[in-house]
């Protein structure tokens, strides 16, 4: 699936539109968690790597727009038509799915730097909601399809689509080969390295956990009892810290790490 899409980036210089006709149809369900550029190898013990690249402003053409989106609105549900790609610059995004049992599905949570809203055809195939207020870029589809825009708008869209991939495997593998701890401990270094800033003087780390633990489980295929009984075991351990259920603090991001990779 990389290698298809990866080879489209010959086509950027005969035109975007071929481009993203290809990443339309790549792009049908991916996963908005990769800690880096795939092109580039995780460095194991890195805490805070070089993050994805977000717009430092808003693209000076008619084809974009900012939008300050409040926690608790959404972006798009299952079915609408896809009229935009939304760019996330700063929030967090979560994007579910209803299965046919009436059970919802996570599927996804968009960071900043993080691109959602690729179509499936002519809608969206998901639900999206923000999680925590959220500045984005709204991108229409249009642009993508006819080429027209700014030449950095297109390649920073390439490589957002090109992360998603890449994420999309990194969590097949998640779910198919760790354990709970593993599991747990994988999402938690993804949401440190993504979001985390220094907390204090201290070289430990602070982020926000604005997705309530039901969300974790279900994104990692574990229960609810799984998810909180793992994240006792890490603050018992001190490796974190839980100042609330919403607020973590990495003492030991070493630890961590470690804790993600034991079957490696």
């Amino acid at each position: 699936m990389i290698q298809s899409v990866t080879s489209t980036q010959i086509g950027l210089r005969h035109g975007a539109a071929k481009v993203t006709a290809t990443l339309h149809r790549e792009c049908a369900m991916y996963v908005t968690l990769s800690t880096e550029p795939a092109s580039q190898p995780r460095a194991r013990g890195t805490a805070l790597p070089r993050r994805p690249k977000a717009a430092t402003e808003v693209p000076k053409n008619a084809l974009a727009q900012q939008r300050q989106q409040a926690a608790g609105t959404h972006l798009f549900r299952e079915g609408d038509r896809a009229e935009h790609v939304y760019e996330i610059r700063a929030g967090i995004v979560r994007l579910t799915r209803v299965l046919e049992n009436g059970r919802r599905q996570v599927i996804a949570f968009g960071l900043p730097g993080d691109i959602v809203g690729f179509p499936n055809g002519e809608v969206h195939h998901t639900d999206c909601d923000v999680i925590a207020s959220a500045d984005l870029i709204l991108h229409r589809r249009r642009a993508l399809d006819s080429g027209a825009g700014d030449p950095e708008t297109h390649q920073r869209l390439l490589r957002a689509a090109l992360r998603e991939i890449s994420a999309m495997q990194d969590h097949f593998m998640v779910l198919a080969r760790k354990s709970a701890m593993e599991k747990v401990a994988s999402f938690l270094v993804v949401l440190c390295q993504r979001t985390g800033t220094r907390h204090g003087a201290t070289n430990n780390i602070a982020f926000a956990l604005p997705m309530g633990r039901a969300d974790i489980a279900d994104f990692l295929g574990l229960t609810v009892e799984t998810v909180s009984r793992t994240l006792t075991l890490l603050r018992k351990a001190g490796t974190l810290t839980l100042y609330t259920p919403q607020r973590v603090v990495v003492n030991d991001m070493q630890a961590l790490l470690d804790a993600s990779q034991t079957v490696q």
